[in-house]
């Protein structure tokens, strides 16, 4: 499914720091080292067929190296 965001995320939340993130080796060897976090925020998204819907979304960051691998997690109807 492919997406892209077109507003502002909102009510963004830290999921998970550091050794707390599942996916940190990968991470750290793909991106490379930093502080990594997983959050969680809400904002519009548009849909390969021009759908736009509200979703909550999921993505890594680090300080440095930015923001990666947004996934939708929920549809907010």
């Amino acid at each position: 499914m492919h997406f892209r965001i077109i507003g502002e995320i909102r009510d963004i939340e830290t999921i998970a720091v550091g050794s707390r993130i599942r996916e940190l080796r990968r991470l750290r060897k793909v991106y490379g080292a930093g502080r990594w976090r997983k959050l969680k925020g809400v904002t519009p998204v548009r849909f390969s067929d021009g759908t736009i819907k509200e979703a909550e979304v999921h993505w890594y960051e680090a300080s440095g190296i930015g923001k990666k691998e947004f996934k939708i997690k929920w549809l907010i109807e």
